[in-house]
């Protein structure tokens, strides 16, 4: 997506009317971002996906009926090209694991900036990985005590190429290896480093790596 040429295209979920319109005003307003529906609860978000076709989907956790982790894990198992930023007002590690494992890209809090919110959007739609401070704080104190095992230089290379919010392909395009060998790679840093997603990895470079 070359940000010029096209907008972002945003699916809101949330089960408040009011939250909604906000969001939708706000984000709207931004030249780069358009707003192409708005779900109120976790069934009708992976319904309205298939159509409305987004880039991002703003996913809110607490909703009746389908919550929206399982409606995170549905969703991206249709459309795994879909980057869904959650929303909430919920920053508790179970709830912010749970969120990261079930496929979420980001994590945002709902009192957080407004530009905060269209800053998340845009990079999430460029495969990056936004999160609150807060939420950062809350994983980076979580994990095992003592100085994990030491990379090697060229895991340290992937997991820079992460941070920098690259896919897989363009980290194997820049460092000249197949997509399939970047995927083992990002699998033995995860069991170095003690995560299980590459948001966690690309907050643990950032903190523990010169990015």
């Amino acid at each position: 997506m070359t940000d010029d040429v096209l907008k972002v295209r945003v699916l809101l979920v949330d089960d408040h009317a009011l939250v909604r319109a906000g969001l939708s005003a706000l984000l709207d307003a931004h030249p780069q971002i358009t707003v192409v529906g708005e779900a109120s609860d976790g069934e009708q978000a992976v319904e309205l996906a298939q159509n409305a076709d987004p880039d991002v989907v703003l996913m809110d956790l607490s909703m009746p009926g389908m919550d929206g982790v399982t409606a995170t894990r549905k969703l991206l198992a249709l459309r795994p090209e879909i980057q869904v930023l959650v929303l909430t007002s919920f920053s508790d590690r179970n709830r912010v694991r749970d969120a990261l494992a079930a496929g979420a890209i980001g994590y945002l809090l709902k009192d957080s900036d407004p530009q905060d919110v269209v800053s998340g959007v845009l990079a999430a739609a460029k495969q990056g990985s936004p999160i609150d401070p807060r939420v950062a704080r809350t994983l980076l104190t979580e994990g095992a005590v003592g100085p994990p095992p030491p990379l090697s230089p060229r895991e340290t290379d992937v997991l820079l190429l992460v941070a920098k919010g690259m896919a897989n392909k363009q980290i194997g395009r820049a460092l000249g290896i197949s997509e399939r060998t970047v995927k083992v790679h990002l699998g033995n840093v995860f069991r170095r480093i003690g995560v299980q997603d590459r948001t966690s990895a690309a907050l643990w470079a950032k903190e523990n790596l010169q990015t």
